[in-house]
Formats: C-alpha cells, sequence, structure tokens
C-alpha cells in the first residue's frame, strides 16, 4: 500500500472528495514535472548546508575564538549546542504548520520563503554578537527558523517525488552537502594549496569573509537559492485541498509517532541519530583538532581545515553519485547504510594511526566516501517509512531531529571525551555511535 493510499484511507476531511495527497493525481497521472526538480530540489538543500557548514564549522569557532580571545571548546560547546537545544522543536512544529497550510502557493513554498527571510534577518543580528551568550541567543534562533525551513523544504520528497525515484533524488539532495562544504571551504577558508602543487592560498579572500561578510553572503543565498525553487518549480495551488478543524490537543499529539504502531519510523530516527551524531562529534571539533591534536599553526588551520573539507566533499561525491544510481536498480537500501557505517567506523581509527595532517587526508577521503554513501540513501529511506502522507511536512520534521538533536549532544559528548580522555577517544567512540546507528537499520522491517 502506497503513501497516498493510506493517507486516503486514514485522513478526516470536510469534503467527500479528497484531494490528492503525494506526487500522483486520483487518475495515477504524475502531479509534477520531474525535469526542473532535478535542478531545484538539490539547490534548496544547498542552502541548509551553506549554513550547517558555513556558520556552525567556520564562522561561529572563529567567532568564539575571537570573543574569547583564545580556543576555548567549552565557550564552543556552550555557543552551539545551547543555540540548537532551543532550535529543536522548529522542525515538528512549521512542518505541522506547513501540512496544515492551505494557499494558492501550496503548502510548502509560502515557508520556505518566510523561513528563507526571517533566516536571513538572524543570520545578521548574530553577525553583531560579541558575547557567548548572544552569540548562543542568535544562533538558537537562526536554527529555530532555519529547521522549520527544513521541514517544509524536505517534505517536497514525499509531496512530489514518485518512489521509483527516491534514490536518485536522495543522491542529488546528498549532493548538497559536498558542493556546498567545497563553496565554503573555498570562500570563507581558503584552500592549502602546497597540497595540490599551488602555492599559496587558493580562495580565503585575505579571511574576508571570516566575520559579518560571511554572514551576510551566506544570508543572501539563502534567500536567492529558495526564490529559484519556489519561482521555477511552483508548487500547486493546495486552496481545494481539505483541512481538518483546528484542535490544540490533536495538533499537540501529533508530535509524537507511537513506536508500536510505526516501529520502522522509530528506529529509523534512532539510526539516524546514532549515524549523524558520530559524525558532528568530529565535525564541531575539527578546528581545535587541527589546531590541539594534529598541531597545525593556528594562522594555518582555516586553510588546512578548506583543503581537507574540500577532499571530503570530493570524495563524498563520488560516493552519493554511484550509491544514488544503484538505489534504484536494486531497489534496495539497507547494504548502503550499513556499508556506510562500517566505513565511517574505519575511518575514525586512521587518525588515531596518524596523527597529522597526512592522517587527516587520509581520514577525510574515507570518511567523506561513508557519508557521501549515506546520504545517497537516507531521504530514500526516510520517506519510505512516514506514517502519513498528509502529515510528510510534520512527520519529515520529527525525523529530521535526527540532524538537529546530535548537534545538541555532539558538542557535550565530544567536549566530556576530550576533557577526561583526549582526543585519542573521541575517535573510536564516534566509530561506535555511528556503526551502532547503522546497524540499527537491518531492524526496519519495510525496506529492503
Amino acid at each position: 500500500m502506497t503513501h497516498s493510499d493510506v493517507a486516503a484511507s486514514e485522513a478526516t476531511s470536510v469534503s467527500s472528495v479528497p484531494a490528492p495527497v503525494g506526487p500522483f493525481d486520483a487518475d495515477g497521472r504524475p502531479r509534477y514535472r520531474l525535469g526542473p526538480l532535478y535542478f531545484t530540489f538539490p539547490l534548496a538543500g544547498l542552502a541548509l548546508v551553506l549554513i550547517w557548514v558555513g556558520v556552525g564549522s567556520f564562522l561561529i569557532p572563529i567567532q568564539v575564538t575571537r570573543i574569547k580571545g583564545f580556543n576555548d571548546p567549552d565557550a564552543l560547546k556552550n555557543a552551539v549546542a545551547i543555540g540548537a537545544a532551543v532550535a529543536a522543536i522548529g522542525n515538528p512544529v512549521f512542518g505541522q504548520i506547513s501540512d496544515r497550510t492551505r494557499s494558492r502557493f501550496g503548502r510548502r513554498a509560502p515557508w520556505m520563503l518566510i523561513c528563507a527571510l526571517l533566516g536571513a534577518g538572524a543570520l545578521l543580528w548574530q553577525s553583531q554578537a560579541k558575547s557567548i551568550g548572544v552569540l548562543a541567543l542568535t544562533w538558537g534562533f537562526v536554527q529555530l527558523i532555519v529547521n522549520g525551513y527544513q521541514a517544509a523544504t524536505t517534505a517536497n520528497m514525499p509531496d512530489r517525488i514518485p518512489p521509483a525515484k527516491y534514490g536518485a533524488f536522495s543522491a542529488l539532495s546528498g549532493l548538497a552537502t559536498p558542493i556546498g562544504t567545497i563553496a565554503i571551504a573555498y570562500v570563507i577558508g581558503g584552500i592549502d594549496g602546497s597540497k595540490l602543487g599551488l602555492d599559496g592560498v587558493v580562495g580565503g579572500f585575505g579571511g574576508r569573509f571570516q566575520g559579518a561578510d560571511g554572514y551576510y553572503l551566506i544570508a543572501g543565498l539563502l534567500v536567492a537559492l529558495t526564490l529559484v525553487f519556489v519561482l521555477v518549480t511552483p508548487e500547486k495551488s493546495t486552496l481545494d485541498m481539505p483541512v481538518e478543524p483546528f484542535d490544540l490537543k490533536r495538533f499537540l499529539g501529533n508530535f509524537w509517532v507511537n513506536p508500536k504502531r510505526h516501529p520502522d519510523f522509530a528506529v529509523a530516527f534512532v539510526s539516524r541519530f546514532g549515524v549523524v551524531a558520530g559524525y558532528f562529534m568530529v565535525v564541531t571539533f575539527s578546528y581545535y583538532i587541527l589546531m590541539e591534536y594534529v598541531h597545525v599553526a593556528p594562522q594555518d588551520a582555516a586553510a588546512t581545515m578548506g583543503f581537507l573539507m574540500v577532499v571530503n566533499a570530493l570524495a563524498m561525491v563520488g560516493a552519493a553519485l554511484v550509491i544514488g544510481t544503484l538505489v534504484d536498480r536494486f531497489g534496495r537500501v539497507k547494504p548502503f547504510v550499513l556499508g556506510s557505517g562500517l566505513l565511517a567506523s574505519v575511518s575514525l581509527f586512521i587518525p588515531m594511526a596518524f596523527d597529522s595532517v597526512g592522517g587527516m587526508t587520509a581520514f577525510n577521503i574515507v570518511n567523506g566516501l561513508a557519508f557521501g554513501m549515506y546520504m545517497a540513501v537516507d531521504m530514500a529511506l526516510i520517506t519510505k517509512v512516514l506514517p502519513r502522507g498528509e502529515d510528510a511536512g510534520k512527520d519529515m520534521g520529527l525525523i529530521n531531529i535526527a540532524n538537529s538533536a546530535p548537534q545538541v549532544a555532539a558538542p557535550f559528548m565530544a567536549a566530556a571525551i576530550v576533557e577526561h580522555w583526549g582526543y585519542d577517544a573521541l575517535f573510536p567512540l564516534c566509530a561506535v555511535v555511528s556503526l551502532v546507528g547503522a546497524v540499527l537499520v537491518l531492524f526496519v522491517k519495510s525496506v529492503r
């Protein structure tokens, strides 16, 4: 039974002829042209990557160091994690609101645009933060709004994409991460050209975008990429789509998905949480790992990090392109999720054996292949286990918490590990977390 069939049988509406939910109309014909979406869907995801990578991995650590006057992992932890904790509600709340939205512009597009505009304004506010407290507050507001953007954006997958194309679109969505990473590394950090046989730093623009200008650039791109999506691939009107009368108790109750009734959804949530947590526990501290574990000079840290991010991103692109095609061809997801977890675990032992830039380069190649494999199948897996089609925004919002919540847990966990046992313990523990998350996918029964 398809998601549309389930939705049609369960929905309570004010109309005896419910409007179609999902990518097909009542006659089984596609409701949307896929051609333009191959271009615009990854662009909408790219806007998110620019914020998570550009702000989360580059601008905030640099801003914390400038505010404190020295490298302070504890301050970084507070600035990132407290903000993410406040923001965790954004995904499901905005997702459910978009599910109920009825307008001539559709359910998702209005909230994508509203959140993009509010998010851009919040980024400009954050660029002026002069204390850790204000930085945490502004980052929390940014994440609240951008998580709302993410819920509306990812709901376009079950709304518009046929299941037979989930692998291709999951891979395209995954490509946004390496492409955005390369762009951010080039513009904000610069890339250590010596590792590429070149002289000096490639890009970086003399550090111009390592402060307020970096925030302005990302804010502008967020709005621009959103406009491309909503204008080039407009959503169909939902004015004729029935909507259940608003009930506050039901609205709040919808944030709970019973794991007994929907066990695959619950397992997929925990699986994603584990894989992403293992990844972010290292990524959050990458800037400090280079300086304190690999002993890269502070003035070279940004460019070295930029080079490593490009290496990681290129490996990610290669894996995503290959794996996304294989998923649609063979119709299987589990082997690739499990393989990605195993490979990610192996990669995390490389820095332990080689605590050098060369070791970090090898780590980023293998880790990039692993995470690219995971990104190519993640959206395909998640979309297949959603409980109801008409609640896609809320359900995608809930499961997207498995992306945002690790940002809350990872800094605290990583900081505690480094403080008590050092960086040598960080890598194997992250490997265990990633592997457990990947293995859990074997318990998702409705997906091969």
